[in-house]
């Protein structure tokens, strides 16, 4: 291969934005093909099972960079790619006794009911591998004529020592991936050449090519796929650690022998989901740190460190359960900030213990959203979303504040979308909110200053334009009269009544009992002078 295909960009950088690019293993300033242009493809789920909470990592963390590059001014155009032909596909349905088509279409719509849950609403296309047959069968035709491929008894196969090239990507040489070949090691030329086309076995779904009837192997859906929609060379292809071998390393091969050019100009790989490994409090000030988003757990896999992630990945072979189950638990919003706590290049520690602590520090947004509401008598989610400038008053500590908040949120997302330490200045700006309002007594005054209340709107202004880059704080959280029904809110507001009445008593063991109860249930409380507030949260 010629130079064309190092991948590296070339031209003069223009752009704030710097990616970590696993091609070159380092950050780049992000020089699109076309400027103002961004094309993106994140390798999507094969649907045969329910999906699980390590299908939604990739597509919140890049409908955060979709809606960061947008923010930034970019045209986006985000591609998540669907499998609904496979293996194991073939082996789910034959144990259901449905049909591959059945199944796909059942999994297809419950991966896009849990990504509406998630707030995933950026995405632009979502094409399905076997509305592509055609353009797959005439792809492995080029690489064929082009000398890349051979066909053997039906199947196609890479012929991977025709690529020097071949492990750029992953930083494997060729003698290390050359593996036993599989069940049809007899019809390849080497153990590492993989299949691109594989001949139809009696039942099994098949289409006619040129070398008989069967199937597309899995590498070559994406390089089609992303080809027909974002063109030969696009901008980011992104997609868990796991993939980075053999599936990215093979799309590459494929891709760039075939069109002679870059795949991509960047590859980004978000870590894997976790079992278990508590971490430290969100929101706390050591959560702003660039490359300590979060504390880690002792002997936690290291960012970039594939083996060892891929070893602890949570899955369902692991007893991941559905994702549907989860959202009966916890709030899709509480999920969410799980996945975008630390940087998308770490690992991601799941467990019930996180989500309960993640849960608790999201209290703080949403007790100042009603406070908010109490002072100016607006709702914070009526507010624009929309960027805008800061009017800094120099000679107003907390303007400035929030100025500085504001620019040290969009320096962090500049630097590798480093959603882990812009989380961490979205607890500052609240907190600096929160005091301002403690400052001037805003919330006790009958009538707030003009003055008092324009900074405190502008300031808040600046939490819901932020927020809405990381696709938080949308829509107003259930509160009180908002559970599941009339019955729900009736109950809380009972028990409420009676921890009142526990605590004018002086049986505070009661009163903590009631309270803690209730937080165990997803029912959170804030006394105030006025009264006891309560929010469900799941």
């Amino acid at each position: 291969m010629t130079d064309e295909r190092s991948g590296t960009p070339t031209a003069t950088s223009t752009s704030q934005i710097r990616v970590y690019n696993t091609m070159t293993r380092s950050k780049q300033p992000l020089e699109p093909v076309t400027p103002g242009k961004v094309g993106i493809y994140l390798c999507g789920p094969t649907v045969y099972k329910p999906s699980h909470i390590g299908h939604m990592v990739g597509p919140v963390i890049f409908d955060v960079i979709k809606r960061y590059l947008t923010y930034r001014g970019f045209d986006v155009t985000w591609v998540v790619n669907i499998t609904d032909v496979d293996d194991k596909l073939i082996v789910e349905s034959n144990q259901r006794g449905i049909s591959i088509q059945a199944l796909a279409n059942e999994m297809i719509a419950d991966y896009m009911t849990n990504l509406a849950a998630m707030g995933v609403d950026t995405i632009d296309h979502f094409p399905k591998a076997t509305d592509n047959i055609d353009a797959i069968i005439d792809f492995i035709s080029r690489l064929i004529d082009k000398g890349f491929a051979y066909a053997a008894d039906g199947d196609v196969y890479f012929d991977v020592g025709k690529d020097s090239a071949y492990g750029k990507l992953s930083g494997r040489s060729l003698d290390s991936v050359q593996g036993e070949g599989g069940e049809t090691a007899d019809r390849k030329r080497s153990l590492a050449d993989f299949a691109l086309w594989k001949s139809a076995k009696p039942g099994e779904p098949s289409w006619e090519s040129p070398w008989g009837p069967g199937r597309p192997g899995w590498h070559i859906e994406c390089s089609v796929m992303s080809q027909q929609i974002l063109g030969e060379t696009f901008d980011i292809h992104g997609g868990g650690l796991d993939l980075v071998f053999p599936h990215h390393e093979n799309e590459v091969a494929q891709s760039e022998c075939c069109h002679g050019k870059p795949q991509a100009r960047y590859w980004l790989h978000n870590g894997l989901m976790q079992a278990g490994g508590e971490t430290g409090k969100v929101g706390g000030r050591s959560t702003r740190a660039a490359d300590a988003a979060t504390e880690v757990p002792a002997g936690a896999p290291a960012e970039g460190d594939a083996e060892a992630q891929e070893a602890g990945k949570l899955g369902k072979s692991k007893g991941a359960a559905p994702f549907s189950e989860l959202l009966k638990k916890h709030a899709p919003e509480t999920i969410r900030f799980l996945l975008l706590s630390n940087h998308y290049r770490r690992p991601i520690y799941f467990s019930e213990q996180r989500l309960e602590e993640i849960a608790a520090s999201l209290e703080t947004f949403y007790r100042y959203f009603k406070r908010y509401e109490r002072v100016t008598g607006e709702s914070f989610y009526a507010l624009d979303a929309a960027a805008g400038s800061v009017t800094t008053d120099n000679s107003d500590e907390t303007q400035a504040e929030v100025s500085r908040l504001r620019q040290r949120f969009l320096d962090a997302m500049d630097d590798d979308f480093n959603t882990g330490a812009a989380i961490g200045d979205l607890f500052e700006l609240v907190r600096a909110l929160n005091k301002y309002v403690d400052q001037h007594a805003l919330e006790a005054a009958d009538a707030p200053p003009a003055e008092k209340l324009a900074t405190l709107q502008q300031g808040t202004s600046v939490l819901r334009e932020l927020a809405s880059i990381l696709g938080i704080f949308r829509q107003p959280v259930q509160s009180a009269g908002g559970g599941d029904d009339a019955l729900t809110g009736e109950l809380v507001a009972l028990l409420v009544k009676l921890r009142a009445e526990a605590r004018a008593d002086k049986n505070y063991q009661l009163g903590d009992r009631i309270r803690d109860g209730l937080q165990e249930l997803g029912v959170t409380l804030e006394d105030r002078a006025d009264g006891t507030e309560w929010t469900i949260q799941r």
